[in-house]
């Protein structure tokens, strides 16, 4: 049984009050709370495992080495990678994509050839095709919004065509929450012979996701969104992809050997991995991993559901509420985006701060998809495992609330 209660007695967070009130966390989607187990797991390695990594011949580095490199292990085999030499240590998916972008697609794409993506890809998913196209002569095309906001998939042999080099998409919307078909789309990526790159930022965290039945190229994803410390993600790529790279940076622990005029460079995947690594961020993942993979990650996506479905029916109560996104709770992850010609979202999002519940106002690194929703920015509720429905009653009270008090001037 899923029992939510015993999960957030793990977030020490939780417990905390602003203004006076319970807080109630609902920006998941930028970044997640943190278990006690993840805290502990830091405390620990510095408490008494704290050396550089590789090549040392003592205890305290070995020790660190064996942590390093299991957590590796454990994020190949929480997206069932073939192997831990497929997972490449970045900073975020943000890093994880340019580094796509400046190895493997600069290599690859020319002028002629098209990067196709989808229009709700965030901007660490576009900006860097946007560049290279312009860099080599590509094109950039981008595929159409159905009327619910979801992928409009009518014409999909007009842009995933022969020419097709890339096709590179979001499987959760930050955006909006829908889910793409990714599995479908990359089985139509390769009858043109395209590679195909998947921004899992917002699925590796939330629902369970295998790269080898998506048979996707590159997998990119964050430690953060997935109750892991900042500054730690990760990439994926097919070792026979991985092996014909050129590396994104250069010196430190990615070389071999070292000559005065030339050099030669590390095995995979440290050749992609420049440079003293977040040691101890990617120790704190791989307690993450644990801690996702205890409570299973099937009965967080169904909680995750249910916890959607509930706001939907909650959410129909808000009139003058714009509510974007599939209706369908398993065409959309755990987030609502939403706007109303009541209250400016940053208006919104600050009323909500003084009822304690923290939502995400902007546009949500999606400036193109918000300006094909007709709006230039909305609020947004994200949920997690930790989230309940009495936490959406608040929210759904504190709306109602703000859109008399921004309506009429009443509370």
């Amino acid at each position: 049984m899923y029992d939510v209660k015993k999960i957030r007695d793990d977030f020490p967070i939780l417990s905390r009050e602003i203004f006076g009130k319970s807080l109630v966390y609902l920006d998941n989607a930028a970044t997640s709370q943190k278990p006690k187990q993840v805290i502990e797991a830091l405390t620990d390695y510095y408490t008494n495992y704290n050396a550089n990594v590789h090549r040392g011949v003592h205890t305290l580095s070995q020790e660190a080495t064996d942590l390093y490199e299991g957590a590796r292990a454990k994020v190949a085999r929480f997206i069932n990678a073939d192997q831990p030499e497929e997972i490449v240590w970045t900073r975020n998916t943000t890093e994880s994509i340019n580094l796509v972008a400046y190895t493997w697609a600069r290599a690859n794409i020319t002028a002629g050839d098209e990067i196709v993506v989808t229009p709700m890809e965030h901007h660490s998913n576009l900006v860097p095709w946007q560049e290279l196209a312009r860099e080599c002569g590509a094109k950039l095309r981008t595929m159409p919004l159905a009327e619910d906001a979801g992928l409009d998939l009518s014409q999909i042999d007009e842009y995933i065509t022969p020419s097709t080099k890339l096709l590179a998409m979001v499987q959760v919307s930050n955006g909006i929450g829908a889910i793409n078909p990714v599995k479908e789309l990359t089985a139509k990526a390769r009858e043109v012979g395209a590679a195909v790159l998947v921004d899992g930022a917002q699925s590796v965290p939330h629902m369970p996701v295998d790269v080898k039945d998506i048979d996707c190229d590159f997998m990119a994803f964050s430690g953060h969104k997935m109750l892991a410390p900042t500054g730690i993600g990760a990439l994926y790529v097919k070792r026979e992809i991985l092996e014909e790279m050129d590396p994104f940076l250069t010196g430190g622990e990615m070389v071999l050997e070292v000559w005065y005029d030339r050099a030669s460079w590390n095995d995979l995947p440290m050749r992609f991995e420049a440079g003293t690594p977040n040691i101890a961020d990617a120790i704190g993942l791989g307690a993450a991993v644990d801690y996702l993979e205890a409570v299973g990650m099937d009965n967080i996506r169904e909680h995750e559901i249910q916890l959607t479905e509930y706001a939907l029916e909650a959410f129909k109560e808000l009139e003058e509420v714009d509510l974007f996104g599939p209706r369908e709770s398993d065409r959309r992850g755990g987030i609502l985006s939403f706007h109303t010609d009541v209250v400016h979202p940053h208006d919104l999002g600050t009323f909500l701060d003084r009822d304690a519940i923290a939502v995400r106002t902007g546009h949500h690194c999606t400036m193109p998809l918000m300006r094909s929703l007709g709006v230039v920015a909305s609020a947004r509720a994200s949920f997690y495992l930790y989230n309940t429905e009495e936490e959406v009653d608040r929210l759904v009270d504190s709306l109602t609330r703000a859109l008399r008090y921004f309506g009429d001037g009443t509370r």
